[in-house]
């Protein structure tokens, strides 16, 4: 063989040795980009399950999910489910469950408020109002969870009577849950002297009561209870009582009180 055909030989070779390394090479590129397309895919989806597992800590009404039930300041009764108005030494307490939501909350608010005030006012009445959260589950949204928790907040700064009056004096339709938007609750807050400080604002906002209200509901489903407004004059109900009027309720506390 000829020095001519060697070297042609060897140059082949070599040639072909240096495909060889280009094709090792690119080949593990190719291997290494595999590789890394499948971890960012799994990191992915462990950020779309992060992202999911979130938003399950989540409640329907949109707040956070449930944590331990904080009740408001001087709430009695069993669980602390009760927000006392009036004085220890009343002889007779009525107790009443209820819905911000609820129109017919309303027109008992409306006929009976004047006559209620005046009897704790006197010290002769005790009110022990509970709070339930009906008509979001009727009607769906969170307005009742939300107002419900507001006048919580409210019950901290030592102003649940004003605050709880005036929320069933703007209570929206029954349809419209308008109460579900804090911004509203706050700026109700407003009509109540000395309420929108930034404790009370945080409390809205980050439903420091939310879950107490839960668990208010949930007693008020497990009562048998036929509906809000429930309304009971030392453990009897009266609100289903037609003959019932102001007077008639003044004059039963007036009596009890004699």
């Amino acid at each position: 063989m000829s020095e001519k055909n060697r070297e042609g030989k060897r140059t082949a070779r070599e040639q072909l040795a240096v495909e060889r390394e280009k094709h090792k090479r690119a080949e593990k590129r190719r291997r290494a980009l595999i590789v890394g397309t499948a971890v960012a895919g799994v990191l992915a989806l462990a950020a779309v399950i992060g992202v999911i597992a979130a938003s399950a800590g989540k409640d329907e009404g949109g707040g956070e999910a449930s944590g331990p039930a904080v009740a408001p300041s001087g709430a009695q009764g069993k669980d602390a489910l009760a927000i006392p108005v009036g004085k220890e030494s009343a002889r007779s307490t009525l107790t009443v469950w209820e819905d911000f939501r609820c129109p017919a909350c309303k027109g008992f608010e409306q006929a009976y408020r004047s006559t209620i005030h005046k009897l704790t006012e006197a010290g002769q009445l005790k009110v022990e109002y509970h709070l339930a959260t009906i008509i979001d589950g009727n009607m769906g949204g969170s307005g009742s969870r939300t107002a419900a928790n507001a006048a919580a907040c409210a019950q901290d700064a030592g102003k649940f009577t004003a605050y709880h009056d005036v929320l069933y004096d703007h209570q929206p339709a029954e349809t419209d849950d308008a109460f579900a938007d804090e911004d509203k609750l706050i700026e109700l807050a407003g009509k109540v002297e000395g309420l929108t400080t930034p404790r009370f604002r945080r409390c809205v906002t980050e439903s420091t009561h939310g879950t107490w209200v839960e668990k208010s509901d949930a007693a008020f489903q497990k009562g048998d209870f036929q509906g809000t407004p429930t309304v009971l004059l030392d453990g009897k109900s009266i609100y289903g009582d037609r003959s019932m009027t102001p007077a008639k309720l003044e004059q039963m506390v007036r009596e009890a009180n004699a």
